[in-house]
C-alpha cells in the first residue's frame, strides 16, 4: 500500500520579526539605548513644563552654589537659577543637532542619489562640488560661513548644515552605486524603468538604513560642534541660554563660583555621550537585520 505524503506549501514572509523574551541582552541593550533617543528628545520636547523656573528671570540670591536655598545647581551672578537655563540650554542644542542631521541628509541624500542614478558627467560634476567642501576644514567653513551671514543661532545652524551635507551626499552616492549594480535593479531598469522610479523604489529603500546609522552616528558630534561655535560667540546672543554661549560668558566664574561655567559644560558632555550611545545602538540594531 502506498502511503502519499501530503506536504503543505510554506508561506515566506519578507520580513521577521524578533520577539523580545529570549532576546540575548546584547541585543536588548541596542533596543533600550535605541529608545534612550526617543526618551531624550521627547523629554526636551517637554522643558517647559519641568524647568521649575524661567531660564532669564532672577529667581535667588546670586552665586548660591548646588543645592542651597532649593537650586539643584545653584544660581548664577544675577540670580538665575543654572538648571533652569541648563534645561533649556540642552533643548537648544540637542534639537540643532537634529535639525542639523535633518538638513543634511535631504540635501546630501538628494545630492547622492542623483549622482548614483545619473552617472556619468552629472555625478562627476556633483562628487567635485562634494569634494570641493570637504577639502576645505569643517571648523574654518562653518566660522567664515557665521562671519559672513552675521552671528546667531540660526546662521550657526545654516553654517554646520553646509559644512555637513557632503558626508551624507559620498555615503548616499556610494550605496546607491553599489545597489546600482544588484540583478533586481539591472532587472528593472532593463524591464524600462525610469530613472525616477528606480530611485524611489528600488534604490531609496536599500540607502535609508545606512544613511540612518551615519546620521544617528553624528548626533553627538554635532552637539560639541554647536557647543564648541556658541562658546567662541557665535551662537546665541545674551541672556538667552545656551550650553557653550553660558559657559564661555561665565568663565570668570571658574575658580570659586566653578558651577556657573561647568554644569553648562557637564550637560553638553551627557547630551554628547547619549547620542553616541543612541547611535552605536541603532547602527548595531540595523547591522543585524
Amino acid at each position: 500500500m502506498a502511503v502519499v505524503a501530503s506536504t503543505l506549501p510554506v508561506r515566506r514572509t519578507r520580513f521577521r520579526t524578533k520577539p523580545i523574551v529570549g532576546t540575548p541582552l546584547p541585543a536588548i541593550a541596542n533596543y533600550v539605548g535605541a529608545l534612550l533617543l526617543v526618551v531624550v528628545t521627547l523629554a526636551l520636547v517637554c522643558v517647559p513644563l519641568i524647568a521649575p523656573h524661567q531660564p532669564l528671570q532672577p529667581v535667588g540670591v546670586p552665586l548660591q552654589p548646588p543645592g542651597a536655598g532649593g537650586f539643584l545647581m545653584g544660581t548664577d551672578s544675577i540670580g538665575r537659577d543654572v538648571f533652569s537655563r541648563v534645561l533649556y540650554g540642552a533643548r537648544a542644542s540637542w534639537f540643532a543637532a537634529l535639525v542639523v542631521v535633518g538638513a543634511g541628509l535631504i540635501v546630501g541624500g538628494f545630492v547622492g542619489l542623483i549622482a548614483g542614478v545619473r552617472g556619468g558627467w552629472v555625478d562627476n560634476v556633483l562628487m567635485r562640488v562634494t569634494d570641493a567642501f570637504l577639502s576645505l576644514p569643517a571648523a574654518v567653513l562653518a566660522i567664515a560661513v557665521v562671519a559672513a551671514l552675521g552671528p546667531g543661532f540660526t546662521h550657526t545652524l545654516i553654517a554646520v548644515s553646509i559644512v555637513w551635507w557632503p558626508f551624507y551626499a559620498r555615503i548616499v552616492r556610494g550605496e546607491v552605486r553599489t545597489l546600482a549594480a544588484r540583478p533586481h535593479v539591472e532587472a528593472a531598469r532593463l524591464s524600462g524603468v525610469g530613472p525616477v522610479r528606480l530611485a524611489w523604489r528600488h534604490l531609496l529603500p536599500g540607502v535609508f538604513p545606512s544613511a540612518i546609522v551615519a546620521a544617528s552616528l553624528d548626533i553627538g558630534t554635532l552637539i560639541l560642534t554647536v557647543a564648541g561655535l556658541s562658546f567662541l560667540g557665535l551662537g546665541r546672543s545674551a541672556p538667552s541660554p545656551e550650553l557653550g554661549a553660558d559657559s564661555a560668558r561665565n568663565l570668570s566664574f571658574l575658580l570659586q563660583q566653578w558651577w556657573i561655567p561647568v554644569m553648562p559644560g557637564i550637560a553638553v558632555l551627557v547630551l554628547a555621550l547619549v547620542g553616541n550611545i543612541a547611535g552605536d545602538c541603532i547602527r548595531n540594531l540595523l547591522r543585524g537585520r
